[in-house]
Formats: C-alpha cells, sequence, structure tokens
C-alpha cells in the first residue's frame, strides 16, 4: 500500500492513518498499487493445496485443530506415500493448477532427519511436472532451507499470526522469535517468504498493527 503522497508506509506511526481509512478508499489505492506493478494483466495462478501430513502437532498454537492437545476430532496420521503426493500433484496440473502447495502438520524439520528426507524427494518429484512448489513445515534451519531450495521449493509459508506483544497469548510452545528466525532462514536460502496473520484471536488494533510493522520490516 503507498498512503497520498507516495510513500510506503512501514512504522507504526505511518501504518495507523492508513489502516483507518475507509474500506473503498483502501481497495482504490491498492488497485492503484496493483497496476503500477503489474499494468493491466489480469487472471489468477491456481494453486493446489495439500495437507501432506495431518493431525498430532506437538504445539499447542490455540487457532490450529491440527493440534494433538485439543480434542478436535482431527485424526493424527502419517506422512503421505511418496507416489500418493504425486498423484494429487498430476490431478492438480491436470485441473489447471501451476503450483502446488503441501502443508504438514508438525513443528518443524531439520536436515538429516528422515521425515525431511521424504519431503526434499516428495518436492523434487513434483517439481519434474513442471510445476512451481510452496510447503509449510514449520520450523527450519538454514541448512534444511538450503535443502528445500536445491530440492525445488518456490515459494514457503510461515505466518507471524499476531503482534510480539500477543503472541504469547495465542501460543507457548515456541515464540515470535522463533518464528522470525525461521523466515530469515527462508530469505537467506532465497525461496520467496508467503507470510501473513489471523485475525480475531483477542487481539487490538493496534496488535495488527504492530504486526503489520514487523512484516513492513
Amino acid at each position: 500500500m503507498v498512503d497520498r503522497i507516495g510513500k510506503t508506509p512501514k512504522t507504526f506511526a505511518e501504518l495507523s492513518p492508513v489502516y483507518r481509512q475507509p474500506l473503498f478508499s483502501l481497495l482504490e489505492q491498492s488497485r492503484q498499487v496493483y497496476r503500477e506493478n503489474w499494468g493491466e494483466k489480469e487472471g489468477v495462478q491456481l494453486c493446489r493445496l495439500l495437507s501432506i501430513k495431518t493431525g498430532g502437532c506437538s504445539e499447542d498454537c490455540g487457532y490450529c485443530a491440527q493440534s494433538s492437545r485439543y480434542n478436535t476430532g482431527v485424526k493424527a496420521e502419517r506422512l503421505m506415500d511418496r507416489q500418493a503426493v504425486l498423484a494429487e500433484a498430476r490431478q492438480a496440473k491436470d485441473a489447471g493448477a501451476g503450483r502446488f502447495c503441501m502443508g504438514a502438520a508438525w513443528k518443524g524439520v531439520k536436515e538429516g532427519e528422515a521425515k525431511f528426507e521424504s519431503v526434499l524427494n516428495i518436492v523434487r518429484d513434483v517439481k519434474q511436472l513442471g510445476m512451481e512448489v510452496c510447503v509449510t513445515l514449520g520450523q527450519l534451519t538454514d541448512e534444511a532451507a538450503r535443502q528445500l531450495k536445491d530440492a525445488g521449493v518456490t515459494a514457503y509459508n510461515h505466518n507471524l499470526d499476531t503482534s510480539p506483544e500477543h503472541y504469547s497469548n495465542i501460543v507457548t510452545t515456541h515464540s515470535f522469535e522463533d518464528r522470525l528466525r525461521t523466515i530469515r532462514s527462508v530469505q537467506k536460502a532465497g525461496m520467496s517468504v508467503c507470510c501473513g496473520g489471523i485475525l480475531g484471536m483477542g487481539e487490538s488494533e493496534d496488535d495488527r498493527l504492530k504486526m503489520l510493522e514487523v512484516l513492513c520490516g
């Protein structure tokens, strides 16, 4: 978003008046930013999202049905078979998807783990189909991020969720700094970062703005 004097707001003080503008004014400005970056190009990229490992996560994220700490009715499953994932990717490509995103319900991955090696093989298989590959696997080390990039990952999803100040109210099994550390590893490896937050978890408007401030930084 660009404010009325053509400056991209990045600090809390700059973001606050932008956030509080009327909705249609924001929509008009966002359209302007789109045109400046993409011209009159229309259309969207189709993406298929697949949970390759569902349920049983050790973390206590208060918003997530994948956590093993809550009675959500989600059954814990093992990591999907390599060929089963590839079949889903082929089906997605045949349906017109240009990107295939895979998510796993666990705390994270690191180099040398059997589950991580399995994911790397799956990524290579999907990449060979000519699709962009996006993953969300939780926390990463620098080396794990590098290996994902080398295997063919285009983008990595890792949300900040909320502000640093509000974070411990929704998650206690890892910290806000843990989230930032993984994002830095992804950036260092050269992958695109898909990062955002969740609204409606008891946060204040200031929390939302502080989250945006971190994202802008």
